[in-house]
């Protein structure tokens, strides 16, 4: 047997049980977090948007843990997506997943972060909106196609944050 031979026969079975163990650790992430709330369906009629962007949803985690990413209905899956500011709340349209929305008073705050859940940018480079789902805090990034869509998108979302009644922010509605 030759060496390109026996290179194959090792690195084809390596790649397999590779690609095994990460479809199994995907697999049980979907059953740990089979807890997770459903997502708010997005209104059927939302007034005009006050900012939108295109970008990248880079993925949902749970808040303050930037490595743990949350896998079910889809938050984990790194995708395009336009981003737009509503008076009832955020909506992330992502191409090829579905749609994200994340109502008024749902949202808790929103910052600047160098990266999360395996995207890392330069300094400040993604947007992160830090929300709850039910009993869960959680912390979505986007990264705008353009700079300077971040900043029109982190002060709507203040402006939006700071308009939520405090009574539905505490409740989760």
């Amino acid at each position: 047997m030759d060496n390109q031979t026996l290179t194959v026969l090792i690195t084809v079975p390596l790649i397999v049980v590779v690609l095994a163990m990460i479809w199994l650790g995907w697999r049980n992430r979907l059953r740990r977090q089979a807890d997770v709330e459903r997502l708010p369906g997005v209104p059927e009629q939302l007034t005009p948007a006050t900012v939108v962007a295109d970008g990248q949803y880079v993925a949902t985690t749970t808040a303050g843990d930037w490595l743990d990413r949350i896998a079910v209905q889809g938050l984990g899956i790194r995708t395009n997506a336009e981003l737009s500011i509503h008076a009832e709340g955020v909506l992330f349209d992502r191409s090829g997943a579905g749609p994200v929305f994340i109502p008024r008073a749902a949202l808790v705050d929103s910052r600047e972060s160098n990266g999360m859940a395996g995207k890392f940018v330069e300094k400040d480079g993604l947007l992160v909106i830090n929300w709850k789902l039910g009993d869960r805090e959680l912390d979505t990034g986007f990264r705008s196609r353009h700079s300077a869509d971040k900043q029109l998108l982190l002060d709507a979302l203040q402006e939006l944050i700071s308009a939520a009644p405090q009574a539905d922010a505490d409740s989760g509605k």
